[in-house]
């Protein structure tokens, strides 16, 4: 079905309303720090929603879509084990409860502090090479979603020269999230982001809700039935041959959680611009809620695609799908659209034009943000750090600007010109793997580690990012080679981790105080919430609640152990049982039922107490924007014991232009 000019009207009226929030946030965004970091003031449910989008992103939608396509319901059982991983690293702030302690406004910035400047100048070098060729790949995949989902044609006649589609939409996209990003900086990003985030949970649960009405259980079991054996889409324990998606992947991707715990500079901005390191620990552990309307919709519309290219009751659907697929050459990009071409010969007029809106909007939240943290990072940690004297505000504000733009100018032409040979998450996880591979054992071990070293610190960098590098060359060149993304992912962390701790116990040996770099003792800012006064605490007394715990509070953490040690006991007894009986496809799907129905009643749920929580953040953020007294100082410059020099004025920046 192609877009009714009611579908249309939904897609420009959400792009209106969102156009719309910027003009009236822009003002608030007076300072460098305004722009980074939105001036340290968002509160816990707007931090959660809108990283979480920002997180999300149509390219991660489509590749969530690709990827729950080949693995189906089977891998979301293993996937129960991860949640009491990630329930552990938010209740304890594991890494961004002390990074947001050390008040810096980018992770190369603190990797100043704790080892040195030239680290930082080449941590912010490999984190921005990392993280363009990561984004390089957005705008292709985002841009063929919306010309085989909104039916829009190969080419159109321009003063009788035809010109291709393709590059035309990816320059209308970038214009539109560099629009976002220009206004207001992190303002502007972090509040559309947030409503973004509420319309997108929406959108999802009535799509998830009208599919289940138009594909019934029988027909699922029927199709998923017909997946070949020991590649079940239903049950996790007949997965053996299910390729690259398979229990490796997921048991890398534990390792990746917690290592990779802040690692990744995609939303950077996110990991500082909370008010408080209690309100950016809090925010974290909100985050184990305001995944259930994403996560129900990106698990159960692949299924309802898988049934509809395998049931012979959705045999004229899947022929026209098939038709259009088949006139596409890669098959990482007919993986790409497959779902999404499903999914036009399913929805009806109204919600065929909401999900275009929510693709816009995730495409909006995550190219905002990544244009953002990019060309923030290549701002702070690349050219900042060689100049003796600190810039102006507003020389300061127009070089970020420029380094923004730069930004959307290369992944415009990286994505007119890459040949794209994997999945995208397998992309992802080796392009990524540039960065965080090393980057997990430097910032854990600067942290939490008063002996690791700055050689320790260059030496893991180096090795990690050296073994991904050679991953994606090896990718290039060799078609299907045995060893995936994921798994080049696994080894350079395992790599940077050994010998960061072998050369820093063989080496020089260094004692950091890690009480001065964290602003505690003697060293804390009165101006910080009192919990930053807090000795740290130790061993299981980091799952304790401290006094800064309001009831509120406790009520979520309580809750969020419950609801996630009660998932852990389902899980141990059923694999203990599965592991002695033979339980058929029948029971699976009887479970894998009633998991969806859970699904949906607490997503609606969360969708209404996020909606309440961040509107009274959105409220609190810009009172606090309106009265606050800026530091033109704090603007990611490390001063030390002496400053560099007094930040100039704009009198001493103009006075310097008529000169």
């Amino acid at each position: 079905m192609n877009m009714a000019v009611v579908d249309w009207l939904i897609l420009v009226g959400a792009l209106t309303f969102l156009v719309s929030g910027v003009f009236i946030t822009r003002k608030y965004m007076q300072s460098v720090a305004d722009f980074l970091v939105a001036g340290r003031t968002a509160g816990r449910y707007i931090l959660s929603l809108s990283q979480g989008i920002a997180g999300l992103g149509a390219i991660s939608i489509v590749g969530l879509l690709e990827m729950n396509y080949i693995a189906g319901f089977s891998m979301s059982w293993w996937g129960i084990t991860m949640s009491v991983v990630v329930l552990v690293i938010t209740v304890t702030g594991w890494v961004i409860y002390r990074f947001r302690q050390t008040r810096s406004l980018t992770l190369p910035e603190f990797f100043e502090k704790r080892y040195s400047r030239k680290f930082r100048i080449f941590a912010g070098m490999l984190a921005f090479a990392s993280g363009l060729v990561n984004f390089g790949i957005f705008p292709a995949v985002v841009a063929r979603f919306f010309i085989y989902y909104c039916g829009l044609p190969d080419s159109i006649p321009v003063a009788g020269i035809e010109i291709s589609v393709f590059p035309l939409t990816m320059i209308v996209l970038l214009s539109i999230a560099l629009f976002f990003v220009y206004s207001g900086g992190q303002v502007a990003v972090i509040i559309t982001d947030f409503v973004q985030g509420v319309f997108v949970n929406l959108v999802f649960v009535a799509v998830t809700l009208y599919l289940m009405f138009q594909v019934d259980w029988t027909q699922i079991l029927e199709a998923l039935a017909t997946a070949p054996q020991d590649a079940s889409l239903i049950n996790p324990f007949k997965t053996s041959h299910v390729e690259d998606f398979n229990l490796w992947y997921f048991l890398i991707g534990v390792v990746v959680v917690i290592y990779g715990a802040m690692s990744w500079q995609g939303t950077q901005a996110y990991n500082a611009s909370a008010k408080s390191a209690h309100e950016a620990k809090m925010g974290a552990v909100l985050n184990n809620w305001r995944g259930f309307p994403q996560n129900l919709l990106l698990l159960f519309v692949p299924i309802i695609a898988y049934t509809v290219m395998n049931h012979a009751d959705f045999a004229a659907n899947a022929a026209h799908v098939n038709g259009i697929l088949d006139g596409l050459d890669s098959k990482p990009i007919q993986a790409q659209l497959r779902v999404p071409l499903v999914l036009t010969t399913l929805l009806p007029v109204g919600l065929l034009g909401a999900f275009a809106a929510v693709m816009l909007a995730a495409f909006i939240s995550t190219h905002d943000t990544y244009l953002h943290s990019w060309g923030s990072i290549f701002v702070q940690d690349v050219i900042i750090p060689f100049r003796k004297k600190p810039l102006t505000q507003r020389q300061h504000l127009r070089i970020l600007r420029l380094s923004i733009a730069g930004v959307a100018v290369f992944i415009f032409f990286f994505s007119l010109l890459f040949r794209q040979a994997e999945y995208i998450f397998l992309f992802f996880a080796i392009t990524g793997a540039i960065f965080f591979g090393g980057c997990g054992a430097v910032l854990i071990g600067g942290l939490y580690w008063k002996h690791g070293t700055t050689p320790a610190a260059w030496t893991a960098m180096i090795t990690g990012s050296s073994i991904a590098v050679g991953g994606i060359v090896t990718h290039q060149l060799v078609d299907d080679f045995f060893i995936n993304g994921q798994m080049f992912t696994g080894i350079s962390i395992g790599a940077a981790c050994l010998v960061y701790v072998l050369v820093s116990l063989l080496g020089k040996r260094e004692v950091h105080d890690l009480d001065k770099l964290l602003h505690r003792g003697a060293h804390a800012i009165k101006e910080e919430y009192r919990v930053i006064d807090e000795a740290p605490s130790r061993g299981l007394r980091m799952l304790a609640i401290g006094k800064e715990f309001t009831k509120t509070d406790k009520i979520i953490y309580f809750a969020s152990y419950a609801w996630t040690f009660s998932w852990t006991v389902v899980f141990v007894i059923g694999t203990i049982y599965n592991l002695h009986h033979e339980v058929d496809d029948t029971g699976w799907a009887e479970f894998w039922k009633i998991y969806i129905y859970i699904q949906i009643a607490l997503s609606l749920f969360v969708i209404v107490w996020f909606l309440i929580g961040g509107a009274n953040d959105v409220r609190k953020m810009l009172r606090a924007l309106r009265t606050m007294k800026r530091d033109p100082s704090d603007d990611g410059i490390v001063r030390q014991d002496v400053a560099l020099s007094e930040p100039p004025t704009e009198e001493d920046d103009d006075t310097r232009s008529r000169s």
